[in-house]
């Protein structure tokens, strides 16, 4: 389940729990969290039992009315289902602070940005449609086992997870990628978010309750990211290890929940340089092979604070955002990342459990990388429309603006509109403005 999921079924599990009994419910109520109603009572004897089932739809439709690569106006619809369950085996078997899950993704559609919006010669930097990419295929997402120790203060997961489970994480409350997850895995071609898992283990250690540390050990198998390999759990393949580390904050102020990482990570991997050979000179210039890096790293800051609450309700008020990335230049085309966002919980007296968001996102791309484009094309002496021209990415800006209805228990619509400007970080294809539709529901 992706996190914007995770939220929403989170806060409307507590909504609905508030207002109605879980067991009463049916299919369709409009107040249950779940279209298909409680099976009779079985779903809340399930979960107090300690076994929480979960089925999703999330899709997403964008349609350029304006600007990008081709001059066309269409648009693309891109969905994804999540199937899978969590375990409670302190409740079910005795085991002290142990939680495991298993959860299987499959993706659909295809991509506004890849058909409209970006030069298909250099591909994009973000996504209007952040539910597309990894391929269209059934993959397994989660299949951890975690436990606690001293009231949870020590916890260790090791299993089948991803990077976005667990470091850089951020609310998905947004239909562009530039405002949803976990940014480095988004720019950094082996950190894999959802829904591409690796054999992982995290440690964490919480400090006191508003500090925690955590390291984390990943295998990077890029063989993983092939359709015939969704399945795959043998670690052949492996080019190496990435090793995260993290501080997350969680203060109270005024006793508003808020939420702070400061992470670091380091790449074992080997990686092509973007801009050298492998004798040192431009490989552009010279011919030669581009040299191979024994390792890349980075670091990320984001910050997540509600400021108001609405009458005293914590579950209203305005929360704001921003984050940002910083990745190795040398052999990464994307150098650094930055973003600022707010969401508006429960806006209006009629309608409390609605959102109203609006972000803004910069995404530039490594000066290595662009007089890499640079000087190829000044060998070449082509123009930018010709076939073996190599378009100069530079800096892309993105900003989204959305309202979040929620219709039902189970049914989000999402309504929105998003500028994109230099698409691709490409200053020569039109800006663009698109419009969207996110419709998230729980079954």
């Amino acid at each position: 389940m992706t996190s914007r999921n995770k939220l929403r079924a989170l806060a409307l599990g507590v909504a609905v729990g508030c207002t109605a009994p879980a067991f009463a419910a049916t299919a369709f109520a409009p107040d249950s969290p779940w279209m298909l109603g409680d099976w009779g009572g079985l779903r809340s004897e399930l979960l107090a039992k300690g076994v929480d089932f979960q089925l999703a739809y999330l899709s997403e439709t964008a349609g350029n009315v304006r600007g990008g690569y081709t001059g066309h106006h269409t648009a693309r619809y891109a969905d994804q289902w999540t199937l899978g369950a969590t375990f409670d085996l302190n409740k079910l078997l005795g085991w002290n602070a142990t939680q495991a899950q298993i959860q299987f993704t499959d993706r659909n559609g295809r991509s506004l940005d890849d058909d409209a919006l970006n030069d298909p010669r250099a591909g994009g930097f973000a996504a209007t449609q952040q539910i597309h990419g990894r391929g269209s295929v059934t993959r397994i997402t989660e299949l951890w086992l975690s436990k606690g120790w001293f009231d949870d203060r020590l916890n260790v997961k090791g299993g089948r997870f991803t990077v976005s489970d667990e470091f850089a994480v951020q609310d998905c409350l947004f239909q562009n990628l530039a405002f949803c997850g976990s940014q480095p895995g988004n720019y950094v071609n082996d950190i894999y978010n959802s829904p591409t898992s690796s054999w992982a283990l995290r440690i964490r250690y919480r400090v006191v309750p508003e500090l925690a540390a955590q390291v984390g050990v990943y295998n990077i198998d890029p063989s993983g990211l092939e359709n015939d390999n969704a399945m795959k759990l043998r670690t052949h393949g492996t080019r190496g290890m990435l090793l995260p580390a993290e501080l997350v904050w969680t203060p109270q102020p005024n006793h508003l929940p808020g939420e702070y990482r400061l992470g670091y990570y380091y790449n074992t991997a080997n990686h092509d340089d973007v801009y050298d050979g492998a004798d040192g000179q431009p490989a552009a210039l010279t011919g030669e092979n581009y040299r191979s890096q024994d390792s890349r790293h980075g670091w990320w800051i984001t910050a997540k604070q509600q400021v108001t609450a609405r009458g005293g309700d914590a579950n209203r008020g305005l929360v704001l955002y921003a984050s940002a990335t910083f990745h190795d230049r040398a052999t990464n085309p994307v150098d650094s990342y930055q973003h600022t966002s707010m969401i508006y919980k429960g806006p209006f007296d009629a309608r409390p459990h609605d959102t109203l968001g609006l972000a803004v996102a910069r995404i530039h791309a490594s000066s290595r990388y662009l007089r890499n484009a640079k000087l190829q094309n000044d060998l070449s002496g082509l123009g930018d429309n010709a076939l073996g021209y190599i378009p100069e990415q530079h800096t892309a800006y993105i900003a989204e603006l959305n309202y979040g209805i929620q219709a039902t228990g189970w049914l989000n619509l999402m309504p929105n509109i998003q500028y994109v400007r230099n698409p691709g970080g490409v200053r020569e294809v039109d800006n663009a403005v698109v419009l969207g539709l996110q419709a998230s529901s729980t079954f």
